[in-house]
């Protein structure tokens, strides 16, 4: 058209593909102030069916029609089927038809509009019929026209938007411990593809979690391990990881400590060695004995002390000073056949011997009479308490109580209980346990598992939080990232470890699971060696035990040394041909996994 400016293809026009999701960051709506700013686009023909819920900008035959300073933004109302503009004036379909006659010079087809009224369907059901009919294969994106401005060459737009627009580094992880890196090339341009291969150990060197992983001798069930091993590695924890001017640092110390004594002993320990273990850094502590508190008012103590008058043999009683004269004066009132005042004479003067000895030959009340006082004497927190009130066939005070300030330290109380284990087995048990629940209450976690482990409870799992322990010196009612840490693996393979010593064939199958992560995080930080022995250990005690009873962990054991299996030391051994086979074990694993999906 004569007077217009701006060339119309500088305006692209919306092809079949747009979409208001990729089209919203190009097609703005505009308004159209005045007559003179219209410009010459496509005319609005076949493609609209396709295009109806989408913004348009560019010209339209009927926008002549409208008047100036109305909004000519044309969109279209599937709903209400008909074709408006932000002033929403109602066109006829006629008009419609005879406006697009007049722009092309040429007779029209019928408009939608038209089209929609002539066939009785509505706006959406008609489209959706022509679609049909036609087929989107066969769709010409070429509107028609009566002018053209020349042919043009249009780049294909993506189907889906580019998830990154220009050229990124791309990082992940190799199952041999390396990390692989691609460099931000342009093959399609001639540059040449650069990855690169970093070891993850190199990477990671000086870091904490590395340095945990390397010292540990793991896995503990290879041949060619020794025990000092595994006992320089425990006074390594007591030394570096444990400290000793807090109750929670002695308690874990402890614990390393009994891992030191059973390897020693090849996994047998006796109650004796268990308490010559508790008593090595217990606190000394004087407990402070009391008079004892017999069923005897104050007369009758005052009547009985020296320097009284005897109202029997009428004398005056000499101040007793030596050891000699108690006994002495204890005989002779026996003499006169006074048996209630010598148990009173010997209990006053400590002589609880006698005492209980008497007391035991006359009725069993008097017995108990007796034996109250001596009791009495002790101080509550007296490790004799515990025993006597455990030899009485009752939990002793100190398994409720201990893990206060006021009781002092729970090792003396533990240790008289395992070196007297005698009477009532089932009374000793019960007793140790409820003061491994007692410390677990207040916090004191490495001393209750101590407890447990005294008491021979066995090890639970993570999410079941009735059981006692599921990881020695971690409490499994906590995050499962600071339960399962790696401190506390290491330290229950151990345990593991020391009792294979003993039984061979033992093993705990709660802790395979755990032997599992520790796998995985060998393998993340660089060493899939040990990981792939790991794995071979824990596929040897699912496959001799019965596998079937664990087949989520069989999966995830056989996944994990597929992709470690060419990391395997042996590899290097073998011939080149056959570098390619399988350890037997892997094959009866997967087999095993294979027969329980057909189940």
């Amino acid at each position: 058209r004569q007077g217009y400016e701006d060339p119309h293809w500088q305006y692209p026009a919306a092809g079949y593909r747009d979409d208001y999701t990729y089209q919203s960051h190009q097609w703005q709506p505009v308004a159209w102030q005045d007559d003179s700013d219209l410009r010459q686009g496509e005319l609005y023909g076949k493609s609209a069916s396709r295009r109806d819920h989408h913004y348009y900008r560019g010209y339209h035959p009927n926008l002549a029609t409208i008047p100036a300073g109305q909004d000519r933004m044309q969109t279209y109302d599937p709903y209400k089927g008909r074709h408006g503009s932000a002033a929403r004036p109602e066109w006829a379909g006629g008009a419609l038809s005879s406006n697009l006659e007049e722009a092309s010079g040429q007779p029209q087809k019928p408009s939608l509009l038209q089209q929609y009224r002539d066939s009785g369907l509505s706006s959406s059901s008609y489209e959706l019929s022509q679609y049909i009919h036609d087929g989107a294969d066969q769709y010409d994106p070429v509107l028609p026209g009566t002018w053209s401005p020349g042919p043009t060459v249009s780049t294909p737009a993506p189907m889906v938007p580019l998830k990154f627009p220009l050229p990124h580094v791309v990082v992940c992880f190799a199952a041999g411990g390396q990390l692989v890196l691609v460099s931000p090339h342009r093959p399609a341009e001639g540059q040449l593809a650069h990855v690169e291969l970093h070891s993850l150990e190199v990477i990671l060197h000086g870091t904490k979690e590395l340095e945990e992983l390397q010292a540990f001798p793991g896995p503990l069930a290879r041949e060619d391990l020794h025990k000092v091993d595994v006992l320089t590695f425990c006074q390594q924890k007591i030394a570096m990881s444990c400290d000793l001017s807090t109750q929670r640092g002695r308690d874990s110390a402890l614990l390393w400590k009994y891992l030191v004594l059973l390897c020693r002993q090849n996994g047998s320990v006796m109650g004796s060695d268990t308490a010559e273990l508790l008593l090595q850094d217990c606190r000394r502590q004087k407990y402070k004995r009391q008079p004892p508190t017999a069923n005897l008012t104050d007369e009758e103590w005052a009547a009985r002390q020296p320097g009284t008058l005897d109202l029997i043999t009428g004398e005056v009683p000499p101040v007793v000073e030596t050891q000699a004269q108690v006994v002495e004066k204890f005989t002779k009132l026996l003499y006169h056949g006074r048996k209630k005042d010598a148990l009173v004479w010997a209990m006053r003067n400590e002589l609880w011997g006698h005492a209980l000895f008497l007391s035991s030959k006359m009725d069993p009340r008097t017995y108990s009479w007796v034996l109250t006082g001596f009791t009495s004497t002790l101080a509550t927190n007296d490790p004799l308490q515990t025993l006597f009130q455990l030899m009485s066939g009752r939990i002793p005070q100190a398994a409720l109580c201990c893990g206060d300030a006021t009781w002092g330290d729970w090792r003396p109380h533990l240790a008289v209980m395992l070196s007297n284990k005698a009477g009532d087995v089932e009374l000793n048990h019960r007793a140790i346990v409820t003061m491994g629940d007692t410390l677990a209450g207040k916090g004191a976690v490495e001393a209750a598992h101590f407890c447990y482990l005294m008491a021979d409870i066995p090890f639970g799992y993570f999410g079941v939080k009735a059981d006692r322990m599921a990881l020695l010196g971690s409490s499994h009612r906590q995050a499962f990232a600071r339960f399962a840490s790696t401190e506390a693996i290491q330290r229950m393979e151990i345990l593991e470890y020391c009792q294979q010593l003993q039984q061979p064939k033992s093993f705990l199958l709660p802790f395979q699971v755990y032997k599992l992560l520790y796998a995985s995080r060998l393998a993340d930080c660089g060493l899939p060696a040990q990981a792939f022995q790991y794995c071979e250990q824990i596929a040897a005690t699912l496959l001799g035990q019965d596998p079937a009873s664990h087949p989520v962990l069989a999966q995830q054991v056989m996944k994990l040394a597929e992709r470690l299996k060419l990391s395997d030391p042996l590899l290097l051994e073998m011939p080149e041909q056959d570098q390619m086979l399988e350890p037997d074990w892997l094959v009866q694993l997967r087999a095993c996994c294979r027969e329980w999906e057909v189940r």
